[in-house]
């Protein structure tokens, strides 16, 4: 492979990473598989973003890029030669002088509980306070308690994994949600008390999946990146984010989604897209889902999250969402 663009004297890859402990671990983890398909050392550069300092809510501040404008500044300053972004951080127009090179093998897409005493989400008590800064989450639990009879109060909160578990540990919240994928990269698998299953609760679009995003113009390094791709997870999450895309919903919408592959024995046959909308107190909910043949094409994927994101706007999932990005 020929010396990348911006590469240092010792031939290391520059890799571009938020500060955060989850962002360092996975960050980490790519920088081994990196190491292996290229064959050059591969150094952490820590990148702070507006998302990382910033105190507001999430969904005040748009969620949208906030995790990933700087990192692409120092991408296309030739400051780090790529970098890790969690794809549900990613908005979804790809600008044209950066390429997602790479999508790897999805972890664990669901949403997890941790719980004071272990307890699963069903047998939290009356009144329970649920922690959770995502309106996709609360729309979600508040839904599924209201169906089920569940008395519960979803609590805003914000902060990494410690401060999040830290409410619980402190006994100011009965329990948080947070993402399997982020808990079992930082090897905190052990302290889930419940997964929530996709049929209570959609991921976010893209959720448990990483991007390896470079500059367009470094055609070798993104040729040897892409042989991390994983080409499922690919299909499955441009068809979650072209949804989102197509509800023009930022990050921080009150949007899950999920296409999952069915397999009849090895064979992969067919991929089924779910995803729901509603507002964040659970009282009004479009969800719907599609299966058919799993597309072969970027365009393909493309159209199936159109698709089923027309028929969600046809059932009034636009008014739902509060104020939509653009």
């Amino acid at each position: 492979m020929n010396d990348t663009r911006g590469a240092n004297e010792t031939g290391a890859l520059r890799l571009g990473t938020r500060r955060s402990r989850l962002a360092m671990a996975q960050s980490g983890q790519v920088a081994e598989a990196v190491t292996r398909v290229t064959g050059r050392p591969v150094e952490l550069v820590e990148i702070t973003t507006y998302g990382d300092t910033s105190r507001e809510q999430l969904a005040q501040i748009g969620g949208t890029g906030v995790f990933v404008t700087a990192l692409r500044d120092a991408l296309l300053k030739g400051e780090v030669d790529f970098a890790v972004h969690s794809l549900k951080d990613l908005p979804t127009a790809q600008p044209d002088d950066l390429v997602v090179a790479a999508v790897p093998v999805r972890e664990d897409p669901r949403d997890v509980i941790v719980a004071r005493d272990a307890l699963k989400f069903t047998d939290l008590p009356s009144g329970a306070r649920i922690g959770t800064g995502s309106p996709r989450r609360m729309a979600q639990l508040n839904s599924y308690a209201r169906s089920h009879g569940l008395d519960i109060a979803t609590v805003p909160i914000r902060g990494n994994v410690d401060t999040r578990i830290g409410y619980v540990r402190g006994g100011e919240l009965d329990a948080v949600v947070l993402a399997a994928a982020g808990l079992n990269r930082i090897g905190r698998g052990d302290e889930v008390t419940d997964f929530l299953s996709v049929d209570t609760v959609l991921p976010a679009p893209g959720q448990g999946a990483l991007a390896i995003e470079c500059a367009a113009e470094n055609a070798d390094l993104v040729a040897a990146l892409a042989e991390l791709d994983d080409p499922f997870t690919r299909v499955a999450v441009t068809a979650e984010r072209s949804l989102l895309a197509a509800l023009e919903a930022g990050c921080s919408a009150p949007v899950g989604a999920l296409a999952d592959l069915l397999a009849d024995g090895q064979i992969v046959k067919e991929m089924r897209l779910r995803a729901v909308v509603g507002t964040t107190d659970g009282t009004r909910m479009v969800q719907l889902s599609t299966t058919g043949p799993v597309p072969e094409t970027h365009d393909g994927a493309m159209a199936l999250g159109r698709e089923l994101a027309a028929e969600m706007l046809a059932q009034g999932a636009a008014g739902l969402m509060g104020e939509r990005a653009h």
